[in-house]
This record gives C-alpha cells, structure tokens and sequence, in this order.
C-alpha cells in the first residue's frame, strides 16, 4: 500500500529529528571536558565538578556593577547638590519675606498707617533686618555656609563659593553660591536703619534701599531655584543609568549556579532539534 503525503512527511520529519539527535549527542561526548562529564553520568563512571560559568561573561557582569555602583554613588553626589541648592532657596526665601515686610512697613508709614517716628516701628524695621543677617549666618547644609561668605574658604567650600561635586568616577563640577552678606548692589545690610523712617527724606533713602536688595536677592534666589530643578534632573538620569546597569549585570550573570549536567544535555538537545513527540497534539 502506497504512503500518503502526510505519512512521508511524518516518517521524514521523525527521521531527521533522529539524525540531528544522534549528530548531537556525537559532538557532546567529543574529546571536551563537558563531554567527558555527560559520558560519565550515561555509563555510570565518576563525574568531575563542572563548572558552566564563562569567566568571560563573570568578569563583564562585575564591571557593570561596578558602574552601576560609581553611577549610584554619583547620583548621591548630585542629590545633596540638589539639596544645597534647595536650603540656599529656601533661605532666600525668607530674606526675600522680610524686606518685603519693610517695604510694606514704609509704605503704610507713608500712607499715615503708621508712625515712622515711633520707636516701636522703627524697632520692629531694625528686627527684620537682624533677621535677614541672622538667615545668612545660620543658613548651612552639613556645615557649609551657602550663604555667608565670611564662613568660606574651608576644605568643603572655596573663598569664591565653589563646592566640588563629584559627578562620575572620571571627575565632577562646581556649583557656585553668592555672597549674600556683601550685596553687590553696593547697599550694606547695615543701612537699614529703623530711626532714618521718622523724616520723609531719609525715609525715601531707606525705601530706595530696600528696594535694591529686593531686586538683586530676587535674582539670587530665582537661580537657586533653577538650579535646584536641573540637579534634580539629572539626579534622576543618572540613577536610571545605575538601574540599567544592574539590570545589564543581571542579564549577564548566570540565571542557575547549580545548573546541573543532565539539565544543560536535556535543554541543548531540546533547543537544538525539539521534541519529537508534541504533547498538545
């Protein structure tokens, strides 16, 4: 009886599975250390500890990690610039408050609101210029002065307000601070002076100076700020590098340290030539 087309292609298809089968198992109990392992498991000799790690792929997967952790640790590094920077913020903040407060206080002097002749006023300008100084002084993050520069000049900080962050294992960058205890401006916080607000002359002077210390503080806490956002970003960036990286590392690493003999001869026989019985047929 003659064979169906179905029958032929099922007999050839079993044949040749058989042939790659058999060609497999040649080349597996070659002359090879692994070979010699796989022929000793089917014939019952002794086995040698086999190793299947790649010293190659281990040396590559912990110099990722090795990245990934000087990325991390960069990431830190960032994240307390960030950090700087968002205390200088913050701190300007509160002197840019208070000369808004002695704006606000002149103003309602010239609006008969107030008295500037009142020592009681005049006290309470003088106490919010004390205020600003004293938020320049105490205003640190870790001991650093961020905004006295009277306080730099230290391993951490330079004379010219410099910090050094260290940005990748190869180097790093500054980030700058102003000196916002000597305005540029050329107005000293010492010219502040609650008893110059009795007299409508002297009074002008003092609102004239207030509002140059509000425009160049203004300006000094608007690049904090912006600065603060771009080191947070890039803290961000670099710490989905470290991610990455250790997910690299991973893909790199062997899934199965104890990866046995009959398991890699049983899945390289499956990858290779696949079953010859499908069990969802």
């Amino acid at each position: 009886m003659a064979l169906t087309d179905i029958e032929k292609s099922f007999i050839y298809d079993y044949s040749l599975q058989l042939l790659q089968q058999d060609m497999l198992t040649n080349q597996l109990f070659g002359a090879s250390g692994v070979g010699q392992n796989l022929r000793s498991l089917v014939l019952g000799g002794p086995v040698r500890a086999a190793t299947f790690t790649n010293p190659f792929e281990e040396a590559i997967s912990g110099q990722l990690r090795g990245d990934a952790s000087a990325v991390r640790q960069a990431s830190r590094n960032v994240g307390e610039a960030a950090s700087m920077m968002g205390v200088a913020r913050t701190e300007m903040a509160t002197v840019m408050d208070a000369l808004n407060d002695m704006e606000d206080m002149i103003d309602q002097i010239n609006s008969g609101e107030l008295d500037g002749t009142s020592s009681v006023v005049q006290s309470d300008f003088d106490a919010l210029r004390d205020k600003i100084t004293g938020t320049i002084s105490a205003a640190d993050f870790n001991g650093i002065a961020v905004l006295d520069s009277s306080q730099w000049g230290t391993d951490q900080i330079d004379a010219n307000g410099n910090v050094y962050i260290q940005s990748s294992k190869d180097g790093g960058f500054n980030i700058t601070f102003h000196s916002v205890d000597t305005p540029s401006s050329g107005v000293a916080w010492s010219d502040l002076d609650g008893t110059d607000l009795g007299a409508a002359g002297t009074r002008a002077t003092q609102l004239g100076y207030v509002q140059s210390l509000q425009s160049e503080m203004s300006a000094i806490q608007d690049v904090y700020e912006g600065k603060e956002d771009s080191l947070q970003s890039q803290q961000l960036n670099l710490e989905s590098q470290a991610q990455l990286l250790d997910q690299a590392a991973q893909l790199r690493k062997p899934s199965d340290p104890d990866y046995s003999l009959e398991q890699l001869l049983a899945d390289l026989v499956a990858r290779t030539t696949g079953t010859i019985f499908d069990g969802n047929g």
